[in-house]
């Protein structure tokens, strides 16, 4: 799981939906001698989602077994277990996109960004990004960016970003970057679940979010498991969990629109 730990996450949940409280602000007011406190007020919401659940499995013949140079069973359970993995991801990913601000409100940075032309992700997104937090006063840690394999490389073409002299980082030695400007990226690539879906005009979304604006609850953590079928004189191989996904607080969560 690339977003495992990431996101505020409750497990253990009953029922068919988990709720996620989102408190309210107030403000501090001048205190005079002797006189009763003013309460501040503050108003409680909620947001919920949907749990699902979700399997993955395969057959394993004990005829066939015999017939590849292999631990069929061994591989299959890496199989199904990284297909769950990919599937809990997604629906973060779901999630996050759903309830993604549109082109209306002020958390998203164009394609353009700053600069007039369409562009991947570069250093001015970047900027944008954190400035949109930032003036949200979104907490400045537990920020992350998760992005698509394509503009982790059009980040690394900056030499801001990979230069010793603008930053203390080995990301071209390393071939990737985890830390940038107060934000922990998280790559990934095309993936058969969805992933971060490009459109016909090469823009791509990828998102900015702070750990608290994502809730995700899990009602059966990922569970794996062998068992033997006489009828099918296979063993079958399952890895399963349900979970629900949804965004607590949009103020926390930035859209950036990347031209590829």
């Amino acid at each position: 799981r690339s977003l495992a730990g990431l996101v505020r996450e409750r497990s253990g949940v009953v029922g068919n939906t988990v709720r996620f409280q989102k408190i309210g602000k107030g403000q501090a007011q001048i205190r005079t001698p002797q006189t009763d406190v003013t309460p501040l007020n503050v108003t409680y919401s909620n947001v919920s989602a949907t749990m699902t659940d979700y399997i993955s499995a395969e057959y394993t013949d004990i005829f066939h077994q015999q017939k590849v140079n292999f631990q069929e069973r061994s591989e299959l359970v890496q199989v199904v277990s990284n297909s769950i993995g990919r599937r809990m991801d997604q629906v973060l990913i779901d999630a996050i996109v759903a309830g993604s601000p549109g082109t209306t409100i002020a958390n998203t940075v164009a394609e353009d960004g700053t600069s007039g032309s369409a562009s991947g992700l570069n250093l001015g997104k970047l900027r944008e990004a954190k400035k949109a937090l930032d003036a949200k006063n979104v907490p400045a840690e537990n920020r992350c960016i998760l992005m698509h394999a394509n503009s982790m490389s059009s980040l690394l073409g900056s030499t801001t970003v990979t230069s010793s002299d603008f930053a203390v980082t080995k990301s071209l030695q390393e071939g990737s970057l985890k830390n940038f400007m107060g934000f922990q990226f998280i790559t990934i690539g095309d993936r058969d679940e969805g992933g971060l879906a490009i459109d016909g005009s090469g823009d791509r979304p990828i998102y900015a979010f702070h750990k608290d604006s994502i809730g995700m609850g899990i009602g059966m953590n990922q569970t794996s498991r062998v068992d033997y079928i006489p009828e099918k004189t296979s063993f079958l191989v399952a890895s399963m969990f349900s979970s629900g996904s949804v965004v607590i607080d949009s103020d926390g969560l930035v859209q950036i629109t990347t031209r590829e």
